[in-house]
């Protein structure tokens, strides 16, 4: 079956454009549109799509709201939403990684990266830009660099291991590589640590591993 995707973005030649891409792929189905936040979560409800690609600055109800109702720590049975912006504001991508996000894209990444990102969404994984991701996780790491260790945790030595590799965004094959472990045995570390962490994707894991100091 297609990837189903819904494009939320006020502004129609983004959305055509987006479609355009999208569509010129065999595995991936453009289902629905959406012009503002209200639209969008009305949508993605109704339509239940695999990956939401979501503006972040749009009239009435934004991105960063829309993708909290849609996906947020609240939500019983959260969609996959890719924020998708032009502003790449280090206060826009933490706000939408807390709000639920499981990707972050800027407008002009290029479509290569943004077939790239729904896909991984799709499957559970987390795609950010290479130009926020640099800035993001440097955000992280000097923002108290008093701390040296990383403090109590619940994981095992193992899941700890994945969890590092997580937060320097290692795919499931790299971390397989690295550690010299199986495929089940990653999903297994990586589903033990969402449980221990209360992590609902790894998004959350590496923000976890991020704002602990267990990377630096």
């Amino acid at each position: 079956m297609p990837t189903r995707v819904l494009i939320a973005d006020d502004q129609a030649m983004v959305r055509a454009g987006f479609r355009l891409i999208l569509e010129g792929e065999p595995d991936i189905e453009v289902v629905g549109e959406a012009a503002d936040g209200e639209q969008a979560v009305r949508a993605a409800r109704e339509l239940r799509p695999d990956v939401t690609l979501m503006d972040i600055r749009m009239p009435g109800v934004d991105g960063l709201r829309a993708t909290e109702l849609l996906a947020g720590p609240d939500v019983p049975d959260p969609l996959h939403v890719v924020m998708v912006t032009t502003f790449g504001l280090d206060e826009n991508v933490h706000a939408a990684l807390r709000a639920g996000a499981c990707g972050f894209l800027l407008k002009d990444a290029g479509p290569s990266l943004l077939i790239e990102a729904v896909h991984a969404a799709a499957h559970g994984e987390a795609l950010v830009s290479p130009a926020i991701t640099t800035r993001l996780l440097a955000h992280y790491a000097h923002r108290d660099p008093r701390r040296a260790t990383a403090p109590e945790s619940p994981l095992t030595p193992r899941e700890l291991d994945v969890v590092r590799a997580i937060a320097r965004g290692a795919t499931n094959d790299e971390i397989c590589r690295s550690l010299v472990v199986s495929l089940p045995t990653v999903k297994t570390h990586i589903g033990a640590a969402k449980r221990k962490l209360g992590a609902r994707n790894r998004t959350e894991i590496a923000i976890w591993a991020w704002e602990s100091g267990l990377v630096h």
